[in-house]
This record gives structure tokens, C-alpha cells and sequence, in this order.
């Protein structure tokens, strides 16, 4: 696979179409724990456009009770793409300073885990102009400096 396959032209556009709004085609998860997660995933598809249907480690939506745990969990999220060997999207825990647009921030709220997920529509070497956009706290360009959290990772997104 060539590191072409992810358009991160396609990632931006669709945050930015998506993030004040909630696409039809995906269930909403606002009312049930957030959809940030959820949001973060849809980017990440509109850019690389393949799913990973393993029942156990995979990463893909059919609807809104037939998706895996990686689709709308921060932490599982951030297990399918460091571990992923196999179909779909792979990452890398990387530093903010090598961030490029559609890449992922997730962040630490409470002091005890991750629980929410960022998509970069904007990469600088910095938190403090680095923009994100997502879901259960819509925001569109937001730079990662202005959240209230305990610890930040990063998620370079290589193929």
C-alpha cells in the first residue's frame, strides 16, 4: 500500500462539512456517552475509504448496533490504528509537531483515561495552533491549547 491511499484533502472537507452537523448514514451518539469518537472515525473513512470487518480487532460501520468497538471508543480506537496489521487505516503514536492534517488527538479529561477524540484540520508544531474538529462538543478549527485536560496523545496516520 502506497502512503498516498490517505486523502487527507477528503478528511478536511468532511470535518468541515460534518462537524457542526451529524451525517444521516451514521448513528448519533450524542445521548449515549458522545460521538466524538464516532465523528473522528467517519473523517478518517471519508480520506482512506476501507473498512476492516474483523468481528475481533477490526474497525468498521454498518450501523448504528453492527459496528466494531474501535469505531466509537477512544481507546479502542487508538488500539485498532497501532496495532492494525491488516485492512484499513494504520497510525503511529507520534509528537504534536509531526501532526498533518487528518491525524488524531485524544485527550485525557479527567486525569484517569483517554476519553475524547480529535481530528487535526490544521497542523502546526504546536498545541497551541494546531486545529481540531469534533463531535459531542462540536467545534470546528479549535486549537488543541484552549481544551481543560490532563495529558494529550497523538495518532499519525501513515496508510
Amino acid at each position: 500500500m502506497s502512503k498516498e491511499k490517505y486523502n487527507r484533502s477528503n478528511v478536511y472537507e468532511y470535518a468541515k462539512r460534518w462537524a457542526y452537523l451529524r451525517n444521516p448514514k451514521y448513528y448519533n451518539y450524542d445521548s449515549i456517552g458522545g460521538d466524538c469518537t464516532n465523528f473522528i472515525s467517519q473523517c478518517i473513512y471519508a480520506g482512506f475509504n476501507e473498512m476492516n470487518y474483523d468481528k475481533s480487532n477490526g474497525w468498521y460501520y454498518i450501523n448504528g448496533n453492527n459496528k466494531s468497538p474501535s469505531w466509537t471508543g477512544v481507546e479502542f480506537l487508538y488500539n485498532f490504528l497501532v496495532n492494525n496489521k491488516d485492512k484499513g487505516p494504520v497510525g503511529k503514536e507520534t509528537t504534536i509537531d509531526k501532526l498533518n492534517v487528518g491525524d488524531v488527538v485524544q485527550l485525557n479529561l479527567n486525569g484517569n483515561r483517554f476519553s475524547h477524540s480529535l481530528i487535526v484540520v490544521q497542523s502546526s508544531k504546536s498545541i497551541y495552533n494546531t486545529l481540531v474538529a469534533t463531535h459531542t462538543f462540536d467545534t470546528f478549527g479549535k486549537k488543541v491549547s484552549d481544551y481543560n485536560y490532563y495529558s494529550y496523545r497523538c495518532i499519525h496516520i501513515e496508510i
